[in-house]
C-alpha cells in the first residue's frame, strides 16, 4: 500500500501539478477539487498514463463533514495520508468595505482558515499515531500584507499563517512537519490567473512576462519545491518560505 498525498484544491495550477509530482515519486495522489469533473478526470488520467497512481474526488470544503468524511474514506480505502497539500484559494475579488457583506467576508475565512483547521483536526491525530506526516500549506502575499479591497482575503490568509504557526508549535515535536508556503507572484496557471484575466489577457501576460522570460511562477517548479520540503530531514525543516520569480519585487518592497 502506497503512502497517500492528499491534495485539497487540485486545480490545473499548483495543486494538480504538485499532486502529479508526488504520484510520480511513488505516492498515491488523492486529488480533491470543488468543480470541473472533466478536468479532474483528465488530471487523474494523465497521472496514470505516466505510471503514477491517483484518485479524484469532487469536494466542497465549506460543506459540513465533507473534509472529515473524505479523510476517513481515504484512510480506510486507499492508504495512510502522509502528506497533505492544502491549496484552497480564498480570493473573492476586490471589494470595498461597503460592498463586502458578512457572508462574503465569512466565506474567505471558511475556505482559507477553518477548512485548514478541520483537516488538521482530522489528519493530525492519525499522523501523530504514526509519528510522522507533512502539511504543505499554500498561502499568498495577503497573509503578510493587507491591501485595499482585500478585507476578506487578507484576514483569511493572515489567519491561515497564524494557524500554521500554532499547528507547528504543537505538532512539530510529535513528528509532523507544517510548512507555510507564500506564493508571492503570479502563477502560470490557466484555471486561476487565466480565469481572472480572461484568455486573451492571460496569453498576453505569458508572452510578455512568462514563457522564456521566467517572470511567472511555473507550477512544475513550484511542485519540485513542495516535494523537496516534504522530504527534508527533521533537523532542517522549513516552516515558512516565500516563492517568487527572480524579476518580481518581494512583497516587503512594494
Amino acid at each position: 500500500m502506497k503512502p497517500v498525498c492528499l491534495v485539497m484544491g487540485a486545480g490545473a495550477g499548483i495543486g494538480g501539478t504538485v499532486g502529479k509530482k508526488f504520484a510520480l515519486e511513488g505516492y498515491h495522489s488523492v486529488l480533491c477539487r470543488r468543480s470541473d469533473k472533466e478536468g479532474l478526470d483528465k488530471m487523474v488520467g494523465d497521472i496514470k498514463e505516466n505510471g503514477g497512481e491517483a484518485t479524484g474526488f469532487l469536494l466542497n470544503a465549506v460543506e459540513d463533514n465533507a473534509i472529515e468524511d473524505r479523510v476517513a474514506a481515504v484512510e480506510k480505502d486507499i492508504g495512510p495520508i502522509e502528506v497533505v497539500v492544502f491549496n484552497l484559494g480564498a480570493q473573492i475579488g476586490d471589494r470595498a468595505l461597503a460592498d463586502t457583506n458578512y457572508k462574503q467576508f465569512e466565506l474567505g475565512w471558511r475556505m482559507a482558515t477553518f477548512a485548514l483547521f478541520r483537516i488538521a483536526k482530522s489528519v493530525c491525530p492519525l499522523m501523530e499515531e504514526r509519528g510522522r506526516g507533512t502539511f504543505l500549506v499554500t498561502s499568498a502575499t495577503a497573509a503578510v500584507r493587507g491591501n485595499k479591497g482585500q478585507h476578506s482575503h487578507a484576514a483569511a490568509m493572515g489567519g491561515r499563517r497564524m494557524l500554521c504557526q500554532t499547528l507547528n508549535a504543537e505538532m512539530s515535536p510529535k513528528g509532523i512537519h507544517i510548512a507555510h508556503i507564500l506564493i508571492d507572484g503570479a502563477v502560470d496557471a490557466p484555471d486561476t490567473l487565466g480565469k481572472m484575466l480572461g484568455a486573451d489577457n492571460f496569453q498576453k501576460l505569458r508572452e510578455t512576462r512568462g514563457l522564456e522570460h521566467d517572470g511567472l511562477l511555473l507550477p512544475e517548479k513550484v511542485a519540485d519545491t513542495y516535494y523537496h520540503i516534504s522530504q527534508q530531514h527533521r533537523s532542517v525543516w522549513t516552516h515558512e518560505l516565500d516563492l517568487r520569480s527572480f524579476s518580481d519585487q518581494p512583497w516587503w518592497n512594494h
